[in-house]
Order: structure tokens, then sequence, then C-alpha cells
């Protein structure tokens, strides 16, 4: 059957778009929707006020709300308790967000495709992860996001692996003394990202090992990591050390996170605190529905 057109995210912005547009640069204009659309957005629906109880640092990622005008996003987001706004690249945005009480809780670097499991491309990676370090760094804020990249004919995965250690173990330095976790994201290669290498935990958690920095972790997707291999409470209970952000959404289809969907987030959430994870959990889910609306409901449920 053929989906109806969403009204608030006709065309949405990708992810792959800012990523590859956010390496340091603004993302106002990729992004932004001024005007009076943007605020009806921001104003639209039922009081959207939360108050968190306090056990999770909410965040949400920009890109899936590219089409509302970023202040916008950062009035309607603080109202509900949200802590960041995350994957924003360096610019006005970022004084934005500081001027509303909000930080960056994971900031771009390179891009997703073309990552560190490869030696050709790390001068231009390592380039853009050590500028973004330094940025962030002066900013205040705490992570910084990095990608293996895809699987390559002829690559195994154990080279890969022993690629990314030689390229993370020429920046890491930087990240320690700069105080800034650098974060490697678990995505799935089963239906988003095709041929993506670190696409299992266990593959992720041996790279922080071999690493050995307490400043080079894993960006924890529980929307990838269950499509990719499940057992997401088991899997973070035992490996809690290694997990520095975590990223939500709905399986399948990435969208909300209530039961239209068949994980169940309070549980998640819950063990997440009982690990003494102190770090940010964001939203990275597209809505289907009113964008805000499904935002404070996902807040809601991850508030526990």
């Amino acid at each position: 059957m053929k989906k109806k057109p969403n009204r608030h995210l006709e065309r949405p912005v990708t992810r792959r778009q800012i990523l590859a547009a956010a390496g340091g640069l603004a993302l106002s204009g990729a992004m932004g929707l001024s005007g009076r659309r943007g605020r009806a957005l921001a104003a639209e629906g039922a009081d959207l006020s939360y108050t968190s109880k306090g056990n999770i640092n909410h965040s949400v990622c920009r890109w899936c709300y590219g089409r509302i005008a970023f202040e916008d996003l950062c009035v309607a987001a603080k109202s509900m308790g949200i802590r960041s706004i995350e994957l924003v690249g360096a610019g006005s945005e970022w004084d934005t967000l500081k001027k509303h009480g909000l930080i960056c809780a994971m900031t771009p670097s390179h891009g997703i495709g073309k990552g560190l499991n490869r030696k050709e491309n790390h001068e231009a990676c390592l380039a853009s992860i050590r500028k973004a370090i330094e940025a962030t760094a002066e900013a205040g804020f705490p992570n910084v996001i990095c990608f293996s990249g895809n699987r390559i004919e002829g690559m195994t995965d154990e080279e890969g692996l022993e690629n990314c250690a030689i390229a993370l173990k020429q920046v890491v330095g930087l990240a320690e003394k700069k105080k800034i976790n650098l974060c490697m994201e678990l995505l799935n290669s089963r239906v988003d990202h095709k041929g993506y290498m670190c696409d299992k935990s266990s593959w992720g958690f041996r790279l922080c090992e071999k690493v050995g920095s307490e400043n080079f972790k894993l960006l924890y997707d529980i929307y990838h990591m269950q499509i990719d291999e499940g057992d997401i409470i088991r899997t973070i209970t035992r490996n809690a050390q290694h997990i520095g952000h975590y990223h939500t959404g709905g399986v399948p289809g990435r969208n909300e996170i209530d039961e239209t969907q068949e994980l169940y987030y309070p549980a998640i959430m819950r063990a997440i605190v009982k690990s003494g994870y102190k770090g940010y959990v964001g939203q990275e889910f597209i809505p289907k529905r009113d964008p805000l609306t499904s935002l404070r409901q996902g807040i809601e449920i991850c508030d526990v």
C-alpha cells in the first residue's frame, strides 16, 4: 500500500546529507525552516512542557526535525526538559543553543561511508576529527562522532578493525587532552547502511579494548542494534563501560518509540540508568505524526 506523504516531513533532510555538510559548518541554510511555517510547527498542538525526573539526560538529533526552524526547536526542546540538540555543525547554531541554555551532546566530524577502516581515508578523516575535537572542546560540549566506514571487497572485518585502531590511536591523545569523548556509532547494515563495518556491538567493543582509552567509546544506537542483533538490555548491561552515548528509534521504520513498534523503551532506559550511565540519550526517530508532540511523547517514555 502506498504511504501518504507526511505533511510535516515532506522531502526531509537525510542524516547522510547533514553529516556530509556539517563538518565544521553551520547548517541553518540547509536545515532551517524560517518564518511563519517554522513557528507554526513549534507552536502546534497541546502544551509541550515536561519536567524531567532527572535520571536521563535527554537530547534530540537535529536532522529528524530539519523542517522546523532551529530557534523554534530550541524553545520547544527546552520546554520539554531536553538539554541537548545534537549533530549540529559548529557555527551560529551553537550560539543559538547556548542562548537557550542547551548544548550539542554529539558533534559531527567526517562522513559515514568513507571512514577509518581504510588507511587511504585516514588523513582526511583524522583532520576532520581533530578540527571537531578542538571546536567541541572550545564550546564546552562533550562528544564527537566518528564512523568505521563501509566494507570493501578483499578486506576482512579484522583488518578493518586494525585500521580503525591505528587511526584512533593517532587522535585519542588529543581527545584525552581536551577532555572530549570520541564515539564511533554502531549502525545496522541490513536496512539503512548497507556494507557498514561497525554493525555488531562485539566488533565495536573489541575496538574499544584495542584503542585502550577512556575517551574512546561507542555510540550505541538502540534502533540499529535491534535490527542487526537484538539482545539490547543484556548487551548494554554487560558492556556499559564501552558505551558513551545512546540513540533511540522505533523498530521497524525508525519512527515513534511508542506501542506502534517492538521495543519497550522504559525497560531499556531503566537498564541504562542501572548501569550507572551519566551521559545523554538522543531521540533519533523520524516522526510520522506531529513532530513536536511525538518528541515530547518520546521524552516522557524514556524518562524513567
